[in-house]
């Protein structure tokens, strides 16, 4: 398991891409670079696409502590809001993929 006290990590949650979810419930990125119901298992994959080594776990998110979310955890590498964006780009494509292969 993933400490979220790991300083030389990051933590991406879920709650960042749902675009069920105002920004004052979590979300992360503009409406436009969310997606419905993301899951963690996407985002796993997107963040590996990107080569950033992730390490998932499901959890609750502090701002909704009565729903169940996750988060992967990955080397910093940089801005915590760019990383996000570079995710936000690439989980669509990924969701998308895994919808087909159903």
């Amino acid at each position: 398991m993933v400490s979220l006290k790991d300083y030389n990590r990051q933590i991406i949650w879920l709650d960042y891409f749902d675009s069920s979810l105002s920004r004052s419930q979590g979300r992360r990125v503009p409406k436009n670079r969310t997606i419905k119901n993301p899951d963690l298992s996407n985002l796993i994959r997107a963040a590996e696409r990107l080569d950033l080594k992730p390490e998932g776990q499901h959890a609750k998110h502090p701002k909704r502590f009565s729903i169940q979310s996750g988060y992967v955890s990955i080397e910093k590498i940089g801005q915590k809001s760019s990383v996000i964006r570079k995710i936000a780009k690439i989980l669509p494509i990924v969701k998308g993929e895994t919808k087909n292969k159903k």
